[in-house]
């Protein structure tokens, strides 16, 4: 039971939840006692807030035994990278130089998320202001790769996705620059997905970043990125970036049916002298060809190019 409730998608662990089949105070249990035995050799946290959690656990218990209106993701832990402002909980930015900065807000993307019902269980690790593609900093030592330890887990989310796919949680928030959660996302075998700039308000955007750092989804199933998306997206004025449009139904676009007629996507295995394994090939050729049953037209692109060389 206990590993099954560590690998439920947040969606299943939310209905599971509205029908009083399992407790949030039980999820979070487990997710707390994961964590604690992972930490030594896995290092995905780099605070936990076990104390505050049971107790948020408690209260969304006694919410569904009330019959109050639930949220989306009602009872459901989630993880934030140290990279997101929690309101006192320190967010440390991967550096000794903020080891004892404690925000007094959220940021916007983890209100909503507690919003929708969530309970943050802690804050995963980031290199110093997640400046690297892997993660490691001195503030806590190297985060390792979930399903092999003397491997990377990718960066700079990499706590995020080495928590998500290590069952620390279904869903983690992370930021995405130049990679930072599509990176680990492919290290670790989870979901990893940078949105539209302006569609998740980032209240924390150094202007050495500008529009470049977005604040993202880490799940382990394509609906959970969705429910996420849809808890934290719409405009907010800490953002100048901010769309101010309704927010589409990510939820219903991300049910598996539906077909994806008009959609073109580009198929270019090789750049330039990448080196690609046959494994990671057929993988791809395979999704492409779901894609194309699906209805979208796929077409290859010549990897014939002049060299950036001059």
């Amino acid at each position: 039971m206990t590993e099954d409730i560590a690998y439920t998608s947040a969606a299943e662990l939310a209905a599971l939840i509205a029908q009083r089949v399992v407790s949030p105070v039980e999820i979070v249990d487990i997710v707390l006692d994961r964590i604690e035995k992972t930490q030594p050799t896995l290092n995905a946290f780099i605070t936990v807030c076990a104390e505050e959690a049971r107790a948020a656990a408690k209260e969304a218990e006694a919410a569904v035994m009330r019959g109050d209106a639930l949220g989306p993701l009602h009872g459901v832990p989630f993880a934030v990278k140290d990279l997101v402002n929690t309101a006192g909980l320190r967010t440390t930015f991967g550096s000794w130089a903020l080891a004892d900065n404690v925000p007094r807000a959220d940021s916007p993307s983890v209100a909503r998320i507690k919003a929708a019902g969530a309970i943050l269980v802690g804050k995963t690790t980031t290199p110093e202001f997640g400046h690297k593609c892997f993660t490691e900093a001195p503030l806590f030592g190297r985060t390792a790769n979930p399903w092999d330890l003397a491997r990377t887990c990718g960066g700079s989310s990499g706590g995020a996705a080495a928590a998500v796919a290590a069952g620390l949680g279904p869903i983690g928030i992370g930021t995405d620059g130049g990679g930072s959660s599509r990176i680990p996302a492919a290290c670790c075998g989870v979901v990893g997905f940078k949105q539209t700039l302006g569609l998740v308000p980032h209240d924390l955007t150094p202007d050495g970043f500008g529009n470049q750092s977005h604040i993202t989804p880490m799940t382990r199933t394509v609906l959970d990125a969705a429910l996420m998306l849809q808890a934290m997206a719409g405009p907010h004025r800490c953002d100048p970036h901010s769309l101010g449009l309704a927010v589409p139904d990510f939820v219903a676009a991300a049910r598996p049916d539906g077909d994806l007629k008009r959609v073109r996507i580009a198929w270019r295995p090789l750049l330039g002298n990448t080196i690609l394994s046959r494994e990671v090939r057929d993988a791809c050729e395979q999704a492409l060809a779901v894609f194309a049953e699906l209805g979208a037209i796929v077409e290859p692109v010549d990897d014939n190019f002049t060299g950036t060389e001059p």
